[in-house]
């Protein structure tokens, strides 16, 4: 029995001669991001913004979706809950309330109040500017270091110019990442920022297979001018690519769709992310090779008969 093709085996998309249209819609993507973040800004969540955390255990399951109705009628702003490791204990976090501790401590009993016997608290904290301004940093500097971890691993792996290749479709990815939750005015929380970080990992996962590819071809074909060259690398794992994206996404949109409000941001950052990552590896990261000078030293490590056939 013949499996299912998504891509045919002997494809042969032109995506190099195309890259001039890539290239333009990254630069107006990024710039539009960027304009975004800068004019609009980002929907800071309690992570980042400051907050009331209260981590409370209820008698039975606590019903979620009814509880949010009720905190979010209270007119404390932002309210945010979560399944807290068994379906009996909640962790309610509340944007900071304008005022000193005292307006805290009010906004803590009035949930109490709504919430009423039955619940025991575990535990209610209360997240400062000072504390929060640090986790925005952490998540730009977890974010920063990753990237550049990113670029050290394949330069090592392949070449330097690989590297910057790689790390300008991260960058690229992450950037209007941040852009598309500027636009739509979705949560930034430290969920977002986990999401970022797995969406680096993916997209250079996705790139380390088109540039082996690339490294295996220069070697095997020593001749083959390097837009060609480059051109079938990307064809020959296309149908790699795009499997390991679709079922990515299958999951993930099962996540969206099913998984509650809690991650539904996070699951709209992840599909974002294979989307433009499985760009980006292909239409970015590639063609900008082509810029880079890169060497064929590779390609004196032994000739093949398909060398030997290659044209000039």
């Amino acid at each position: 029995m013949r499996g299912i093709h998504l891509i045919p085996a002997n494809i042969n998309l032109a995506f190099i001669s195309k890259k001039t249209i890539f290239f333009a819609f990254s630069a107006l993507l990024v710039l539009a991001s960027i304009g975004m973040f800068l004019s609009k800004g980002l929907n800071y969540g309690i992570d980042f913004k400051g907050g009331i955390m209260i981590e409370i255990r209820t008698e039975k399951a606590a019903d979620i979706g009814d509880m949010r109705k009720t905190l979010g009628d209270l007119g404390l702003g932002e309210v945010a809950l979560q399944e807290f490791g068994q379906p009996t204990d909640v962790l309610i976090r509340i944007q900071r309330q304008e005022g000193d501790e005292k307006a805290q401590q009010a906004a803590v009993e009035k949930i109490k109040s709504v919430l009423g016997t039955g619940v025991e608290y575990r535990r209610t904290e209360f997240v400062g500017p000072k504390v929060s301004d640090e986790l925005f940093w952490d998540g730009v500097l977890a974010v920063g270091l990753a990237i550049l971890a990113i670029l050290v691993y394949i330069w090592f792996r392949f070449e330097w110019q690989f590297g910057m290749g790689a790390v300008a479709a991260l960058s690229h990815d992450v950037i209007s990442t941040i852009g598309i939750f500027a636009i739509m005015g979705l949560e930034f929380n430290l969920s977002t920022v986990a999401a970022v970080l797995t969406i680096a990992g993916y997209s250079i996962n996705d790139t380390v297979v088109v540039f082996d590819r690339v490294r295996e071809n220069l070697r095997k074909y020593k001749k083959m001018p390097l837009p060609e060259l480059l051109n079938n690398s990307i064809n020959q794992t296309l149908s790699r690519t795009v499997i390991t994206s679709v079922t990515t996404l299958l999951a993930l949109l099962a996540l969206y769709f099913l998984g509650g409000a809690v991650i539904r941001d996070f699951s709209f950052a992840m599909i974002w992310g294979v989307l433009i990552g499985t760009y980006s590896s292909v239409c970015l990261a590639v063609p900008l090779l082509l810029y880079m000078d890169i060497s064929r030293r590779g390609a004196l490590v032994g000739e093949t008969d398909e060398t030997a056939a290659d044209s000039p």
